[in-house]
């Protein structure tokens, strides 16, 4: 074949091509098991990072099953149903109708004390932004929150995956006084330092603070029905209780 014929370095080109790609295939096949292994380690490692566990991604298969306790997928009725609150998927579960979503659920205890972690999922400026934010035992104290997103600008809404965004979160409230439900605020401009809804926003990153705002009312809403079934197991355990202590009292009385 003569080489310097056009037809040869068409050939040649397509030949390169299709080595290339077949490489790249391969290279991608072989090395899918080990990201998929890091995606499990970082998002064990952000849900520990949201109730105040902060550790190298490497050792959180060890630490993880030490905090947290329970997992649990909630249907959109709050009820506890089957299935793997860690291998649901939210970019799927938010094509759904509302009513149709799974909800996952992880429940971290220490100290005597049970933490409740919600994952997100919202929409930034670029692309999808994520999170875990955990309440205190009350459902309504804000333990710690963590963030982060895909495409969000540097220096500006990618900032909100930076300590001094998100540990402002902690010790805002999700309900008002008389029990409603008002979420968390991200604002523009700053919030006042005894607001219990809002935290500061960030400069230059509106649209991405916005879609934070959006992304905690949206996914904590979905949760509501869940808290109030929890809430109302609680009353009845409480009742339950103060009765066979009434029981107590009176066998003991009747004993003296």
């Amino acid at each position: 074949m003569d080489v310097n014929k056009n037809s040869y370095t068409f050939l040649f080109a397509i030949l390169m091509v299709i080595v290339v790609a077949a490489l790249l295939s391969t290279a991608a096949i072989q090395l899918k098991p080990f990201q998929d292994v890091n995606i499990v380690l970082e998002k064990k490692q952000n849900i520990l990072s949201s109730v105040g566990v902060n550790i190298l991604r490497d050792s959180a298969n060890i630490i993880y099953p030490k905090y947290i306790k329970d997992e649990l997928v909630l249907n959109s009725a709050g009820n506890i149903v089957e299935g793997s609150a860690f291998d649901l998927d939210l970019s799927v579960e938010l094509k759904k109708e509302k009513s149709e979503q799974l909800l996952p659920l992880f429940i971290s205890e220490f100290d005597n004390e049970k933490k409740y972690i919600i994952p997100l999922r919202g929409k930034g400026l670029w692309g999808p932004i994520w999170g875990f934010i955990a309440l205190e035992s009350d459902l309504n104290t804000v333990f710690g929150a963590v963030f982060d997103h895909k495409a969000e600008t540097p220096g500006l809404g990618a900032e909100i995956n930076q300590d001094f965004f998100q540990d402002p979160f902690q010790g805002k409230n999700i309900f008002d006084i008389d029990g409603n439900f008002k979420s968390i605020v991200v604002k523009k401009g700053g919030a006042d330092k005894d607001d219990k809804y809002a935290v500061d926003g960030i400069s230059g990153g509106t649209i991405t603070s916005d879609g934070v705002t959006d992304m905690l009312s949206e996914r904590l809403n979905m949760y509501l029905p869940y808290f109030e079934n929890l809430k109302s197991d609680l009353r009845n355990n409480d009742s339950v209780l103060n009765i066979d202590t009434l029981a107590i009292n009176d066998i003991n009385l009747t004993y003296e």
